[in-house]
């Protein structure tokens, strides 16, 4: 059985586990497996399996970037990758959000509806779009690795890419020692995905079992038009834009970024699906390293499509609720500030929530009506993550295709990059080669 067979297997025995618990009660506070298996086994080994992810995304993004920089050996292309990039992501961003708001509206989803929630919500303030413009170029690169910022590491990958071109033929060696990092941290993402069909299981147990099942039946009218948009949005959308703009079997694409899509909807973090994403793009979908360095990591800050379309629907949802007749112009006004927001608030914690309530400020929506939506919000985070994922990898697939950094017979191989995990090993010939280095090394 493939690892991607585990993956989905482990998925689905923990949405039936998940919601057993939830449904026979014993989710309860003080109980026995609330206490140490949902809140205990699966909360700790889900949260160490994301931090390991976590743990891989600066050095992969790192030394990945920098690789694919010099590997490209022009400048001017990477600027084109970029503008190529950043033109589709807002594309699909716009289109996502229209599609929820044309869908949302039509339906009249929340119309009559009395729907009461203790939960409470203030909006943030989301920081202004010169100091994100700003905040790209790090003060401290250290830093900016530290604290997660992916604009900022990929600003300086970029720069110390261009300058290890520009020092030439002395550069080779730390070229080569860096291609070897991407490498070796290429593997390491296969270590830690050996675990995945377990720690998947644990996630989305943990995720199932703290599910409201009432609030859940209460919010049914939004949470399935929600679902139906954020589907519509992978399968159709994403696919017609695939096709139009490669010519690529959406089929194929499909079958391939399921394993991703079951990380992302596992770990509702586009940042922390980033090793996965970048393995499934360069090694199931034959896009060059050059390019998915560069895309995948820039699509995981400001590639919003699932967010996008939250938005939307929320927007229409408590409109509704509240008898605000939005109009052609407050419509106009939500796409153009989804577009901008998805710029302005990249790499922001809680960004969707964030978002949402500059949308509702600007078209005259009460904030406290995202406390109707906060009990749900965790379940659609999860499916909307994995449709911002699938996004990222259609870009990378686009633009790598219209650059001629893409081995088109790894595309079309249904077996192309299949990881089994018996071929997670350490070779013992290579241990006793590499063991008797080390020794003559220490000897000298």
């Amino acid at each position: 059985m493939s690892l991607t067979m585990k993956v989905l297997v482990g998925m689905v025995l923990g949405i039936v586990v998940g919601l057993a618990i939830n449904l026979l009660g014993f989710n309860s506070p003080g109980s026995f497996i609330n206490e140490f298996v949902v809140d205990g086994v699966f909360y700790v080994a889900g949260k160490m399996f994301v931090n390991a992810l976590k743990m891989m995304v600066v050095p992969l993004v790192l030394f990945s970037l920098v690789t694919g920089v010099c590997g490209i050996g022009d400048v001017r292309l990477l600027g084109r990758i970029g503008g190529k990039a950043f033109v589709l992501y807002m594309l699909t961003t716009a289109i996502a959000i229209a599609s929820a708001l044309a869908i949302a509206g039509s339906i009249g989803i929340g119309q009559g509806m009395n729907a009461t929630t203790a939960a409470e919500f203030t909006g943030k303030e989301a920081p202004p779009l010169t100091d994100t413009l700003i905040n790209i170029i790090p003060s401290n690169p250290i830093n900016a690795m530290s604290e997660g910022e992916m604009l900022s590491i990929i600003f300086f990958a970029i720069l110390f890419g261009v300058s290890l071109l520009m020092v030439g033929k002395k550069a080779a060696q730390a070229i080569e020692f860096i291609e070897i990092m991407n490498e070796v941290m290429m593997k390491m993402v296969g270590l830690i995905m050996v675990l995945a069909p377990y720690a998947v299981f644990c996630l989305i147990a943990k995720a199932m079992a703290d599910l409201g099942m009432d609030l859940l039946l209460q919010l049914i009218g939004y949470v399935a038009v929600l679902i139906g948009v954020l589907l519509f949005h992978l399968f159709v959308t994403l696919q017609a834009v695939l096709k139009l703009f490669s010519g690529l079997s959406p089929a194929m694409f499909l079958n391939k970024i399921r394993n991703t899509q079951v990380f992302a909807f596992s770990t509702s973090s586009s940042n922390a699906t980033i090793p996965v994403t970048l393995r499934t793009v360069t090694e199931r979908m034959g896009v060059n390293n050059s390019v998915a360095s560069f895309t995948v990591p820039f699509g995981a800050t400001i590639n919003m499509d699932g967010t996008a379309i939250m938005q939307g629907v929320a927007t229409v949802f408590i409109a509704n609720i509240y008898g605000v007749e939005l109009g052609m112009s407050g419509y106009l006004t939500v796409i153009m500030m989804s577009v901008l927001a998805s710029i302005g608030t990249a790499g922001v914690p809680g960004v969707g929530l964030i978002m949402l309530s500059m949308v509702f400020a600007q078209v005259g929506l009460p904030i406290e009506g995202i406390g109707l939506i906060l009990g749900v919000d965790r379940l659609l985070d999860m499916i909307r993550t994995a449709v911002n994922v699938s996004g990222d990898a259609v870009v990378s697939t686009i633009v790598a295709k219209s650059e001629g950094k893409m081995d088109i017979a790894v595309y079309n191989d249904p077996n192309a990059g299949v990881v089994y995990t018996e071929d997670v090993h350490v070779d013992e010939e290579v241990e006793r080669e590499l063991a008797g280095v080390v020794q003559s090394t220490h000897d000298r």
